[in-house]
């Protein structure tokens, strides 16, 4: 199992620097190619994508997270943070198990 990430360059940059293979996306199509590419991949069992990125193609990845367990698609905040209205992973973590971290 892999992980495939999706995202701005600086954070493709990071995630290859510790082996994770990636695709920069700037605009929807982009995303979208990515978002595929990610979904075709035999091995990939983890995509990670930046928020500013799924909020390009958010009804896509909504419906693929929504009709499919596998692979995992996390969001995760890019360099410059999260976006506004978005929980943080804290407020994930403490919704999944019931208990107030």
């Amino acid at each position: 199992m892999q992980y495939f990430a999706i995202g701005d360059e600086d954070t493709i940059l990071g995630f290859s620097l510790a082996g994770v293979r990636g695709r920069i996306a700037r605009n929807a199509g982009e995303a979208t190619e990515a978002f595929r590419e990610a979904l075709g991949r035999p091995d990939a069992g983890i995509v990670i994508m930046t928020e500013r990125v799924v909020a390009m193609i958010r009804a896509e990845v909504e419906a693929y997270m929504f009709s499919e367990r596998f692979p995992l698609v996390v969001e995760i905040p890019d360099r410059t943070g999260r976006l506004a209205g978005r929980p943080g992973i804290r407020d994930l973590v403490n919704q999944a198990i019931g208990i107030k971290l």
